[in-house]
């Protein structure tokens, strides 16, 4: 056999486990990619967290980022196995020989793919049913009201401290489905507060309502719209969720930091969708129940009117989804 061919020859088992090895290389990291402490990594352009939930949506950032890297270095190390074992040769002008297809090349360009798609399909349908598990009795309850140009916040708790200050579930909440109402505290006369495109916090300045929250407390959080879909975001939440008309959407949160953030609707909504600002001021549990009583005191007693009320095959087909 000729130098050529013995060459030839022996580069083909390298050729041929190359692939075998980056792909195998690349399952390992996108498997591996999701389930790292947040805190050992950047945090690639998300803010601090600032709840219990956050960093679980913060580990399945980094971890896709860390399957990019893996898609990437696979590709660019193909890339450069090519340049470098399929380069003209200086010496010799025939033509290389031809392959019709190649299996173990067809495969991995096949099945990387879908172990990466599914992979990262795990992960994130792991990490949301986690995010929008209800408790069976949440510490608070907040109906976050969206509307053409602001926000409205119904605190659904006992204030006065009576379980039967509110016989029966104030109408003006009628947009929430009754599996909700259920989970009310006993008593709930309620207080609220909102805000228009002008409103400002009296503290820092910064436009919009305020939200306040205890440190430390689940809070369940129920959107509804009056008007069209908006979008609920507290930023160092990691987490947004759409509030749209005729439909209901609850999640919760337990705030671990206090402090003063921003919120804004994340939904093109209309011409003043920019001015649709709040904040979410988070305080201790004394602070939050104090400021209740502050509410009351100012008359914000009750609640506004929550939204659209949903029909009900509506309410029907939401109770059977849970």
């Amino acid at each position: 056999m000729s130098p050529n061919g013995s060459d030839r020859s022996s580069r083909r088992p390298m050729r041929r486990k190359l692939p075998q090895v980056l792909t195998a290389g690349l399952i390992l990291a996108t498997a591996t990619g999701c389930s790292y402490n947040w805190e050992d990594f950047p945090r690639l352009g998300m803010p601090t967290p600032v709840t219990e939930e956050a960093p679980r949506i913060l580990s399945l950032w980094q971890g896709s980022w860390a399957a990019a890297l893996a898609t990437g270095v696979l590709v660019w190390g193909l890339i450069l196995w090519s340049i470098i074992f399929h380069r003209r040769s200086r010496t010799k002008v025939e033509v290389p020989p031809q392959t019709r297809y190649n299996m173990p090349i067809e495969a991995l360009y096949t099945v990387t793919p879908l172990i990466i798609v599914s992979v990262l399909f795990y992960f994130t349908a792991r990490d949301e049913s986690k995010l929008l598990a209800l408790s069976d009795k949440p510490a608070h309850t907040i109906n976050v009201v969206g509307y053409q140009w602001s926000w409205g916040f119904n605190y659904i708790e006992n204030v006065d401290g009576k379980p039967n200050t509110a016989a029966e579930t104030d109408k003006s909440l009628a947009a929430i489905p009754d599996k909700y109402q259920k989970d009310f505290p006993q008593g709930a006369d309620g207080v609220y507060d909102y805000g228009i495109p002008g409103t400002r916090n009296p503290q820092n300045g910064n436009p919009g309502p305020t939200l306040w929250l205890p440190k430390g407390e689940k809070v369940r959080f129920i959107l509804t719209s009056r008007d069209v879909i908006h979008s609920f975001w507290v930023v160092p939440f990691l987490f947004k969720q759409d509030v749209i008309p005729g439909h209901t959407n609850v999640f919760e949160v337990t705030a671990t930091q206090e402090g003063t953030f921003k919120g804004k609707c994340a939904e093109l909504c209309g011409v003043d969708h920019s001015r649709m600002l709040f904040n979410v001021k988070v305080v201790s549990p004394e602070r939050y129940q104090q400021h209740l009583k502050e509410l009351a005191e100012k008359g914000q007693t009750g609640f506004i009117p929550s939204g659209i009320q949903q029909t009900d095959p509506a309410r029907n087909a939401e109770s059977n989804q849970l």
